[in-house]
C-alpha cells in the first residue's frame, strides 16, 4: 500500500499523544501549566535540533520560511499548548482526550476554505463518523454540552488553533523539511511561553527543584517523545499525505487518551467510550484513504485477472 509507512508513522504518534494527556495533566498538577509546558517544550526543541545535526539537515531558513516559522510556532506550539495546559488543570484528562479528538474535522474544514481542497465522498463520510465517536462520548455522558467547564473550552482552543497551524505547516513543507520546522517552532514558541510563564507565574520556576524523580520521568517522556519525536513525524507525514488525511488519525488520540486516563490516572471508560471507539476507528478507515485504497488495489486486481 502507497501510504502504509506513514500511516503505521501516524498511529504510533497517536499512541504517543493519546498518552500524553493523562501525563500532562499529572504534569501541570505538580507545576504552574504555563511554566512546566515552556520548559517542556524547549527542551523538546533543543532534542529535534540535536536529531537533526546527527542527520546533518539543520540550516537556515529564508525570509519566507522565518514567516511560516513565526505563524507556526505562534499557533501549534504557543497557542496550542497554553490553551491545552491552561485546560488540563481544569478539566479531567478524559474530557480533554475527547474534546481533542474534534481535530479532523477542524482540520478538513480548513483545509477546504484555506487550501481549497475538496475532500472525495468516502473520506467525508470518515470525517462525519470520526465526529459522531467524539461527539457521542461527550453527549452520552448525562451532561451533554451544559457540563462543559472552562478547562473544556480551553483545550477546545488549543485544538482550533493547532488545526489551523497544520495548514501553514502543509505549505511550509514544500520548501522546509517538517522535522526541521518543527524545531525552529517549538524553540520560538517556548521562548514565548517561557516569557508568557514569567508575567502569569512569577516563581513557578522554582518549585521545579522539588519534583520527585517519577514527575521528572512524565517530563521527559512528554518532552522527549510526544512533543519532539511525535511533532516531528506527523508534520512530516503531512508533507506526504496532506494536512487533512493525516489529521484524521488524530482520531485514534482519543482513544489511547482514553487508554492512558484509565490506566495512570484511574479514570473510568465505559461503554458509551467503546461505543464511540467504533466510530472513531471507522473514520480512521475511510477519512484516511485506507478504505479507498484497498478497494482500488481489488479492483485493479480483478481487472488483471
Amino acid at each position: 500500500m502507497k501510504n502504509l509507512q506513514t500511516y503505521l508513522i501516524l498511529i504510533g504518534v497517536m499512541v504517543a499523544w493519546g498518552l500524553n494527556v493523562p501525563t500532562l495533566k499529572i504534569l501541570v498538577s505538580h507545576v504552574m501549566p504555563v511554566t512546566i509546558t515552556s520548559v517542556r517544550v524547549f527542551s523538546a526543541g533543543l532534542f529535534v535540533f540535536l536529531v537533526l545535526a546527527i542527520m546533518k539537515k539543520v540550516r537556515i531558513p529564508t525570509k519566507k520560511e522565518w514567516k511560516y516559522i513565526i505563524f507556526g510556532g505562534l499557533l501549534n506550539v504557543v497557542c496550542h499548548h497554553y490553551f491545552l495546559s491552561i485546560g488540563l488543570r481544569n478539566t479531567s484528562a478524559t474530557n480533554g482526550g475527547l474534546i481533542l479528538g474534534s481535530g479532523p474535522i477542524l482540520t478538513a474544514i480548513m483545509a477546504t476554505i484555506i487550501l481549497r481542497q475538496k475532500p472525495t465522498r468516502m473520506k467525508a463520510i470518515g470525517f462525519i463518523l470520526g465526529g459522531v465517536g467524539v461527539y457521542l462520548t461527550i453527549l452520552s455522558s448525562g451532561n451533554g454540552f451544559s457540563g462543559l467547564s472552562m478547562g473544556d473550552v480551553s483545550v477546545f482552543l488549543s485544538i482550533v488553533t493547532q488545526a489551523l497551524s497544520f495548514i501553514i505547516i502543509s505549505k511550509a513543507a514544500k520548501t522546509l523539511d517538517p522535522r526541521l520546522l518543527t524545531g525552529y517552532m517549538l524553540v520560538f514558541g517556548s521562548i514565548i511561553l517561557f516569557i508568557i510563564s514569567l508575567v502569569k507565574e512569577p516563581g513557578a520556576l522554582a518549585t521545579m527543584n522539588d519534583l520527585p524523580p517519577s514527575i521528572w520521568g512524565a517530563f521527559f517522556a512528554s518532552g522527549l517523545i510526544a512533543t519532539a519525536l511525535g511533532h516531528m513525524m506527523y508534520n512530516y507525514s503531512i508533507s506526504i499525505v496532506g494536512a487533512a488525511e493525516a489529521a484524521i488519525f488524530l482520531n485514534l488520540n482519543t482513544f489511547f487518551s482514553l487508554v492512558g486516563s484509565a490506566l495512570l490516572l484511574g479514570e473510568s471508560i465505559t461503554a458509551h467510550h467503546i461505543l464511540g471507539l467504533v466510530f472513531i476507528v471507522s473514520g480512521v478507515l475511510f477519512g484516511s484513504g485506507t478504505l479507498e485504497e484497498l478497494i482500488y488495489r481489488r479492483r485493479r486486481t480483478a481487472i488483471g485477472k
